[in-house]
């Protein structure tokens, strides 16, 4: 016959087992990261010649200045065509 203090400790056991699966699991947060900030960006016109090497750099409110200096450029036979130049600022 079983002793009295062994059926305790199974019964104990057996409950201790049906409340730790009884009650909900709850989710540990996960760690999120800070978004990096997206760098600052400034828009200039570049005047480039046919070998893609910058010649001059215009700002950008400064279109009609860079298409004459192109075209001037341009008038000895070699090409210059203008581009937009974005670079981070700060």
């Amino acid at each position: 016959m079983p002793s009295a203090t062994n059926s305790k400790k199974t019964k104990k056991a057996t409950e201790a087992a049906e409340t730790t699966t009884d009650a909900p699991v709850e989710a540990k947060p996960k760690r999120t990261r800070k978004a990096a900030a997206e760098p600052r960006v400034k828009l200039y016109w570049g005047v480039f010649n046919q070998h893609l090497k910058r010649v001059a750099v215009f700002e950008y409110t400064d279109m009609k200045k860079a298409e004459k200096h192109a075209k001037e450029l341009s008038k000895d036979g070699s090409d210059h065509f203008l581009q937009k130049i974005k670079e981070v600022v700060g």
